[in-house]
């Protein structure tokens, strides 16, 4: 049972940062393509970022592109997910995701697994 666990999220003032961590368990992990999505209060769940698991490309919203960045540490099974320069409109639960087909990307309906999410707050 594939497993993913998200820490990081808190509450942090706008221009700020914050470094999220998703620790997967498996043992194929490092194929696997992983991706932050995340859901604010009455709105629809959106992409956010992802990685591959092959030659390690990423690829990122708009809205999040310069200010966010994806990583992973695969001897340590861990994607991360570096927040800077924040704003009040990042707010909301970050949710870590798997695909081991790697055919998901920026669809969320196509990954497999999927953390419990950690809350992200920005305050103004």
């Amino acid at each position: 049972q594939r497993q993913l666990v998200e820490s990081g999220g808190g509450l942090v003032q706008a221009g700020g940062s914050l470094r999220l961590s998703c620790a997967a368990s498996g043992r194929i992990f490092n194929s696997y393509l992983m991706a932050w999505f995340r859901q604010a209060p009455g709105k629809e769940r959106e992409f956010v970022a992802y990685i591959t698991g092959t030659v390690s490309g990423t690829d990122y919203a708009d809205s999040v592109k310069g200010r966010f960045t994806i990583s992973r540490d695969n001897a340590k099974n861990t994607v991360y997910l570096q927040m800077d320069s924040l704003k009040p409109e990042d707010t909301a639960v970050y949710y870590c995701a798997a695909d081991f087909r790697e055919l998901g990307y920026r669809n969320a309906a196509l990954y497999d697994y999927w953390g419990q999410g950690t809350q992200v707050t920005v305050s103004s």
